[in-house]
């Protein structure tokens, strides 16, 4: 009995001596309405178009698409569809753009690396040959691949297009490392970094990405004035697509399959009402 006196007393000495845990904290994403949303939303035709554009001159500088092939952009519901070619591999937009990309293959003769231009069977390259060249060009960040980026943060869309246009100019207080900014959307700890009261430590985390868009930056063909927030939501619906080309085509399967199953159900009620009319309950 004595010996478990003594255990338990330890364990709350070794309790009360452990330092308190870091809380990580963030600003709740910006709410934003999409067309995509809903069971029959989709996606914006113009906005998957100027959102690749900003991919394209912006993002795709670090960050890669590894998951996405260049004929997904002339499938049904991509941004560059197109019912005159059904198959995407044969949609000639696609091709100029799969063209203007430099792909990796190999020499079959003398086995060597080589460059060549992508074609619509392409997937995105990767903008570094490996991760140490990645982190070596971020100041020891690694960019994450966008292909699922929409699906792998919380928020989705919301969040990256909070990112996006939330940086902010950090408070005299807070001591923000080199090579770093200060965002309330991030998720983080900067309690470490501040040297006001302790009470009015802010929001969010820091984030090794400058501030990657500007007003005015990408130009759109469509006429679209290029704001800092219409291009951030423009590729935050183009990264939504990215991660689920196919969301049309599973909403329009999903929404007949609710159909079927509401006329089949009334079609049942119907021929039990008829079958048993006559049969005392």
């Amino acid at each position: 009995m004595l010996r478990k006196v003594y255990v338990f007393a330890a364990l709350g000495l070794a309790l009360m001596a452990a330092p308190a845990l870091a809380v990580t904290t963030q600003v709740e994403p910006k709410e934003i309405h999409w067309s995509f949303e809903g069971p029959v939303g989709k996606f914006d035709r113009g906005q998957l178009q100027r959102g690749y554009k900003v991919y394209r001159e912006v993002c795709s500088s670090c960050h890669s698409m590894n998951l996405v092939s260049f004929r997904n952009l002339g499938q049904k519901g991509g941004p560059f569809y197109d019912a005159e070619y059904p198959n995407p591999n044969d949609n000639p937009y696609v091709k100029s753009i799969a063209k203007d990309y430099q792909v990796n293959d190999i020499d079959s003769e003398t086995g060597d690396v080589v460059q060549r231009p992508g074609t619509s069977a392409d997937r995105f390259p990767n903008p570094y040959p490996n991760e140490p060249a990645a982190r070596a060009g971020n100041g020891g960040a690694l960019p994450p691949d966008m292909s699922t980026l929409s699906k792998a943060r919380e928020g989705g869309s919301a969040y990256i297009y909070s990112i996006l246009t939330g940086y902010k100019t950090p408070s005299a207080n807070l001591k923000v490392p080199p090579g770093k900014y200060y965002n309330p959307y991030m998720p983080g700890d900067v309690s470490g970094f501040w040297s006001g009261d302790m009470k009015d430590v802010p929001e969010g985390g820091f984030i090794a990405m400058p501030p990657p868009l500007v007003a005015g930056k990408v130009t759109f063909d469509d006429g679209t004035p290029s704001t800092l927030e219409q291009q951030a939501s423009d590729v935050a619906v183009f990264l939504a697509w990215a991660s689920e080309p196919k969301m049309e085509e599973r909403k329009a399967f999903g929404v007949g399959a609710m159909i079927y199953l509401l006329i089949f159900s009334v079609l049942l009620y119907v021929s039990y009402r008829r079958i048993w009319r006559n049969i005392a309950h």
